[in-house]
């Protein structure tokens, strides 16, 4: 039952990260100029324009890493400590990513869930 808690918490760790690539991809498919309004917006807090896709590419990458449980163990740091980072970049509520990063620290512990990536290799 353990290792099933911990696969669900590690889905729904995941889809924060995931779902914020597909609200932003959203956004930039109904607005033409959508994505240029994101990378202003990253722009207008200090942040360059190449960041824009850095975030995309690393929230997506990261995010379905964690869902399908791949490299569990190094994607939970990984997103941790981004989680910090991009809550401070970004202006974000830092305590709500503290809390994130406190759910992935604790995957980091226990990377070993049922049905993962990492199972399959192990066999």
């Amino acid at each position: 039952m353990q290792r099933y808690l911990s696969t669900l918490a590690r889905i729904l760790l995941a889809q924060i990260f995931l779902l914020q690539v597909v609200m932003l991809i959203y956004g930039f498919f109904t607005n033409p100029s959508g994505y240029q309004e994101y990378q202003m917006g990253l722009g207008s807090l200090g942040l360059p324009g190449i960041f824009a896709p850095l975030i995309i590419l690393v929230q997506l990458a990261g995010g379905l890493a964690l869902f399908f449980g791949f490299k569990t163990k190094f994607f939970a740091i990984f997103m941790a400590v981004y989680a910090i980072i991009i809550s401070f970049l970004l202006k974000l509520p830092v305590l709500q990513y503290l809390a994130i990063s406190g759910g992935l620290l604790m995957l980091y512990l226990n990377p070993f869930t049922a049905c993962s990536l990492d199972n399959l290799k192990k066999k």
